[in-house]
């Protein structure tokens, strides 16, 4: 069997990247002392961890809340995982090993361990629903498992996800049973314990549930979601390999993309790649907003048809657009090319990212780009996947600034860092300095290079038009540009600094005509911002703006280094991940000029 690493990029695991940015570094430390410990706080009081402890005999009554509440635990104690990755965190640790021991002990004699089942049905009733997310809480439960032990060291979690995955797959497979997992998410978490663990069955169990969708298991049934939605819903209409349009539930849609990504690469399996592509370009050209958001309808979580983008109701779901990171995460390992990273960092800097507060303790479940002032980020949700979501994801940003493929090493993500990666034989080390996302100043500086034998390729962001490149002090010219990212051949040594500076401007956005909702509008970004009009800053909110006269400025009362956009009539735009953290107003992405 090939191995990804063979053939495909591969992200330097997060463990070997130390994420040292002015920016980056202040989102992840909220996101230890805030978002992290809210959502702890949260599981534990909405009753989430009782149920856990319901399961164990430790506590009287039954399941309390929503079937799938046991995923946002496991999200949280992957989160914590990454968190102590990053930085030792005594509490952290100790609340994480406290909730292990817990779940361990509601774990079933055969394996089984979903709270829901376990204390409101029978036994027969396992596995009789796919849309009922028993797979999706196993999936997230092995992607927390995995990342703890990575974290300490620790294996108790990781052991009792392995039980359940070995019940799942004794009870679901090829030749045991129809099954085609409502919410994705197993899919991608037994390739992780595969990796893991290097047992072969769990990613032949991930590819043969890819392979199980289109066959009609839930046709007329209602089973994905309402009934005449179909299994257009869940991804279940056509076979994966004929898949052409996105549509159905975004983070559904996202979560098998990036499935279908990880087997074509770890089973050098072509066949999903010509829909992988179309599946891209549907998203990202049709049906994705300016934000990086996608899935425009409440109805469904999920797409309606192309070009139909409406603002004020826009949905992009949080976790779509960390799935979406995930997506292209991935599609850039399969293709080298830097469009996908391009994606990724509009959805860090705007579509992921307005998520959460800026004090890390309040969430956007929905990211319109339009607000008539009441849509405003909760504490929590019935449903929190989404806070959760986040806390998993921020903390693990590390892992998508690097590449490695073969003899070539890739900076995808310009967040200031230090890395130590293999390339071949020869320990390579680098040390990245930047001022992103409002600053384009960047130096790359070689620590190690080993024997030096290595082309380093930059991505070139797509909003730059201009850009210098020196290396140790003298303008670099015996380059090349290929799939976006610029080339550089030298016999790299210990001492070489690579500076790089990107033209960070204003730049005017305009929809495709298409999009009928923003005819007549421009929108800003500035490098790789989305800029917002907050009525706090403009009473005259429904003025026309002076697009062509914005000038830029940091503000006192945003988070130090924020640039806010200023024209001749004072009007004021500030970045749309920034927005609903002051007073109440109306907030817009698409503009009158």
């Amino acid at each position: 069997m090939k191995k990804l690493h063979d053939k495909y990029g591969m992200s330097i695991p997060l463990h070997k990247v130390k994420v040292m940015d002015r920016f980056w570094g202040q989102v992840i430390d909220t996101s230890r002392k805030g978002t992290i410990l809210a959502c702890i706080v949260n599981c534990e009081k909405t009753e989430r961890m009782n149920n856990f402890k319901r399961a164990a005999g430790k506590m009287p009554g039954g399941f309390q809340g929503n079937y799938y509440d046991d995923s946002d635990v496991y999200k949280v104690l992957e989160g914590i995982a990454y968190s102590l990755m990053n930085e030792p965190d005594a509490y952290l640790e100790k609340k994480a090993d406290e909730w292990i021991e817990i779940i361990s002990d509601a774990q079933q004699e055969d394996g089984y361990l979903v709270c829901y089942f376990i204390l409101e049905t029978n036994q027969e009733k396992r596995y009789s629903d796919m849309e009922r997310h028993e797979d999706y809480c196993l999936g997230h439960m092995i992607e927390a498992a995995v990342a703890y032990r990575h974290a300490t060291g620790k294996t108790k979690l990781l052991e009792t996800a392995v039980a359940f995955a070995d019940h799942f797959a004794a009870h679901v497979g090829d030749g045991i049973g129809d099954w085609v997992p409502g919410h994705q998410e197993i899919e991608l978490a037994l390739v992780k314990l595969y990796q893991e663990t290097e047992k072969e069955e769990y990613l032949r169990l991930s590819q043969w549930l890819i392979e199980e969708r289109g066959r009609g298991h839930g046709v007329g049934s209602g089973i994905w979601g309402k009934p005449e939605w179909g299994p257009a819903y869940a991804q279940d209409d056509v076979p994966a390999y004929r898949m052409a349009d996105i549509k159905g539930h975004a983070v559904r849609a996202v979560f098998l993309y990036s499935a279908m990504c990880d087997i074509s690469g770890l089973l050098d399996e072509n066949r999903y790649l010509p829909a992988l592509l179309r599946l891209w370009d549907s998203a990202v050209y049709r049906n994705m907003y300016i934000t990086g958001g996608i899935g425009s309808s409440k109805e469904n979580e999920g797409f309606t048809g192309d070009y139909d983008l409406p603002n004020e109701t826009a949905y992009c779901e949080t976790c779509a657009a960390i799935g979406m990171v995930f997506w292209n995460h991935r599609m850039n390992g399969l293709f080298l090319d830097s469009k996908y990273a391009d994606v990724i960092e509009r959805e860090l800097y705007n579509g992921a990212l307005s998520g959460v507060s800026l004090d890390g303790r309040k969430f956007f479940y929905v990211n319109p780009l339009y607000s008539d002032g009441t849509h405003h980020r909760t504490e929590w949700y019935d449903c929190s996947c989404c806070p959760t979501q986040l806390t998993r994801f921020i903390p693990s940003v590390g892992q998508y600034i690097y590449m490695v493929h073969a003899d070539e090493l890739y900076l995808n993500q310009y967040i200031a860092s230090e890395m130590e990666t293999k390339i071949g034989e020869h320990v390579i080390r680098m040390k990245l300095e930047s001022e992103f996302p409002y600053k384009g100043g960047c130096k790359l500086r070689v620590l190690e290079a080993g024997q030096g034998g290595f082309v380093l390729n930059l991505r070139i962001p797509w909003w730059c038009k201009e850009y210098k490149v020196r290396v140790n002090g003298v303008e670099w010219s015996d380059s090349y540009i290929e799939k976006g990212y610029l080339k550089l051949l030298h016999p790299w040594k210990e001492g070489d600094v690579i500076e790089l500076e990107f033209q960070m401007t204003i730049h005017i956005q305009r929809s495709h005509p298409k999009v009928l909702h923003n005819v007549g509008k421009v929108a800003l970004m500035r490098g790789p911002l989305v800029y917002c009009m907050e009525e706090v800053d403009n009473k005259a909110f429904d003025q026309r703006v002076d697009v062509e006269g914005m000038k830029e400025e940091e503000r006192g009362d945003l988070p130090a280094g924020v640039v806010v956009l200023r024209d001749h009539q004072d009007r004021i735009l500030i970045p749309y991940y920034a927005w609903d953290n002051r007073e109440k107003g109306r907030m817009s992405v698409w503009l009158t000029c």
